[in-house]
């Protein structure tokens, strides 16, 4: 299968428990694709926006006609998404066949120190 990755954005260090859910999210979606799909091509778009970090992975396999919500490694992908307090799209793509999973967590970047006044 052809593979693809790109990431975008300033990168910035994560907490440990976003990073590995980040990791776990996009290792099950390959996983799923790797069992479910009988794609040709994976693509792998990790997005360090001002407030979130977004993950998108999409296959370009036959995917499915509706939208679900059902398999255990959907579920788990709920769940990480939540413990973060973020959003989890998944279903067909928009544009060609194939399956897309996107995952967005909020940033809760620290307050910028306050100066004291002179």
């Amino acid at each position: 299968m052809e593979t693809s990755l790109g990431v975008f954005g300033n990168e910035i260090d994560l907490p440990e428990s976003l990073s590995l859910a980040g990791y776990r999210i996009v290792q099950e979606a390959a996983t799923n694709t790797l069992k479910h799909a009988d794609a040709t091509k994976l693509d792998v778009r990790i997005r360090f926006h001002a407030d979130e970090l977004e993950l998108d992975i999409a296959d370009d396999g036959r995917g499915s006609t509706r939208r679900t919500t059902g398999g255990l490694g959907l579920i788990g992908m709920r769940e990480r998404v939540a413990a973060h307090e973020g959003t989890l799209e998944t279903g067909p793509r928009t544009s060609g066949p194939g399956f897309r999973v996107r995952a967005r967590f909020p940033l809760h970047r620290p307050a910028p120190a306050a100066t004291a006044p002179a």
